[in-house]
């Protein structure tokens, strides 16, 4: 058994079908059709439910079929949402993606092509898989839009399609012009703050680098003499390896996503793995465990204050890159610049009508995707350490550390071997320089 009520809104029309089956069970289906310009202005309508003859509804029955009613506009509302964010999502699994792939150091080839004449004809043919230029194609398809609805409305407007009443969207250039400079300068200073943070963890991690080979170097070198000589002892072999543990540990701190027991499992052993890794801060773990070590050591105080201060400038590298980490570049100024780039392309084809007409809609794509382009690398660069080649930093300490620990016994005995004919080459270099007796003897008998 069903029933149909129809309600005319103007132009909307708002069609309810009733269907009552066995058990009591009732079906409510809502087509709605929207005709005319107006529908957009009519978001809020109200639905009355009325049983077709010799159908009657419980009070029960009517709340169940309101609850269903909410439901599905509850459903709709979500679809929609999710139909608006598709591109949005897109465009941020890219920019994310990019922003975990492994970087690599820069080599001779990568400096040939770099500054190869070419570059700009490859730079141009990348551009569509440029995940800086992908990850605003959200804002750019707005604004986009945006200026073909405005210039659509005034080429309206002008053509007297529409009514009379409605205004030319126009204006003159000079706000624009007076605004210009200012989005320029916040541009700047936006790119200039975030290369500066860049520039500090790159520095920050060359430090960290040089003095993890530094420490392992001292380490070795020194309690090879303290032992005398021969192989590492057990102890050496661990402060080693806490050493060349330190860079992996900090790269895993301040990365997300992370494998750190993979990572610090090619390094450390299981015991001491199981620890770093119940640990909620493991830089600092392995900082202790260098600390600890450093008292158990048969080496006198000076050359334990010196492999001390290596230590303390482990330190000062995990405070830096937590405090890049931690305080952005403040947030009002982001988003200054953020809503004042907005603001500025919602209006240029307002201004840029009178000269331009339907020319606005390029224009403001042009600007569009130069400005933001410069801004989203600021935002790119703000966070330095993802975009550092960090994996392959660690990866070339470990190998020199190694190739140190190689070659340590093969110029130790090449030196000692040059020391023992020290006394041979001291007596050959004397001869050479020493003039013959005969040539002494014939100068002393020449008169002044």
């Amino acid at each position: 058994m069903s029933g149909i009520n129809r309600k005319e809104m103007g132009k909307n029309v708002v069609q309810i079908s009733l269907c009552v089956g066995g058990r009591g069970r009732v079906r409510v289906r809502v087509i709605m059709r929207m005709m005319g310009l107006g529908c957009a202005q009519n978001s809020h309508f109200y639905l009355h439910l009325s049983s077709p003859p010799g159908v009657q509804i419980s009070r029960r029955q009517r709340v169940i079929c309101d609850q269903r009613a909410t439901n599905y506009m509850e459903k709709l509302k979500g679809s929609v949402w999710r139909m608006v964010n598709v591109i949005p999502e897109w465009a941020d699994e890219i920019k994310e993606r990019g922003m975990q792939q492994r970087r690599a150091l820069y080599s001779h080839d990568d400096w040939l092509k770099h500054r190869s004449s070419k570059r700009h004809i490859r730079h141009w043919l990348s551009s569509l898989s440029s995940r800086v230029i992908l990850s605003l194609v959200p804002p750019m398809c707005v604004v986009t839009v945006y200026a073909a609805a405005v210039a659509s409305y005034n080429t309206g407007v002008s053509s007297h399609v529409l009514p009379g009443f409605m205004p030319l969207l126009h204006a003159p250039t000079l706000p624009s012009e007076l605004v210009a400079p200012a989005l320029a300068l916040l541009l700047v200073f936006r790119t200039e703050a975030s290369y500066s943070r860049y520039d500090e963890g790159r520095k920050t991690w060359t430090n960290v680098i040089s003095t993890t080979k530094d420490f392992a170097r001292h380490a070795s070198a020194w309690i090879r003499i303290e032992n005398g000589g021969g192989t590492h002892s057990t102890l050496s072999s661990d402060l080693l390896a806490y050493i060349m543990a330190f860079p992996v540990a900090l790269k895993c701190h301040i990365i997300h996503g992370s494998d750190v027991e993979q990572d610090l499992g090619r390094l450390l052993s299981k015991e001491d793995l199981a620890l770093v890794l119940s640990s909620h801060h493991r830089p600092n773990c392995i900082i202790q465990f260098l600390s600890e070590s450093l008292m158990y050591l048969p080496l006198d105080d000076s050359k334990k204050q010196v492999l001390d201060s290596h230590i303390s400038e482990f330190n000062e590298a995990v405070s830096v890159c937590e405090r890049l980490i931690r305080s952005p570049i403040p947030l009002s100024y982001t988003r200054l610049t953020s809503r004042l780039l907005v603001f500025w392309h919602l209006t240029l084809p307002i201004i840029l009508w009178d000269e331009c007409q339907w020319m606005v809609v390029p224009a403001t794509l042009f600007s569009a995707s130069s400005l933001f382009c410069i801004e989203e690398v600021g935002v790119l660069i703000e966070e330095p350490f993802p975009i550092l080649a960090l994996d392959k930093m660690c990866a070339i300490v470990h190998e020199n550390i190694m190739e140190m620990l190689k070659f340590h016994n093969r110029v130790e005995d090449h030196l000692r071997h040059k020391m023992d004919r020290l006394p041979l080459i001291s007596s050959d270099f004397n001869n050479l320089i020493s003039p013959p007796s005969c040539l002494c003897m014939e100068s002393h008998k020449q008169p002044f």
